[in-house]
């Protein structure tokens, strides 16, 4: 199943933060600076991602959450200001 997944993460540590953005970099793009849209994610693609990040974070200091969105929830992303909102049309989201 190929999935659309937004990655939120709140970070103390400059190392970590920083080892956390090159994982994350492979999977999406980053639309603010804790805030990462992976696309087209396969499910094998989004457990290797989880298990990267969760190698460099520290669990009781660190948070990243995920969230799958359906293809109605990206239909119904707006954006104000510069960035571009997702175009669903151009990936399959189940």
């Amino acid at each position: 199943m190929i999935m659309f997944v937004l990655v939120c993460f709140d970070i103390s540590d400059n190392r970590v933060r920083y080892r956390v953005n090159k994982v994350l970099q492979g999977y999406g793009v980053r639309v603010q600076k804790s805030v990462y849209e992976c696309p087209l994610l396969g499910d094998a693609a989004f457990r290797r991602m989880r298990s990267a990040i969760e190698k460099h974070i520290h669990a009781h200091t660190d948070s990243v959450r995920y969230y799958r969105l359906c293809a109605a929830c990206i239909r119904e992303i707006r954006c104000d200001g510069s960035g571009m909102v997702p175009d669903v049309d151009s990936f399959a989201v189940v």
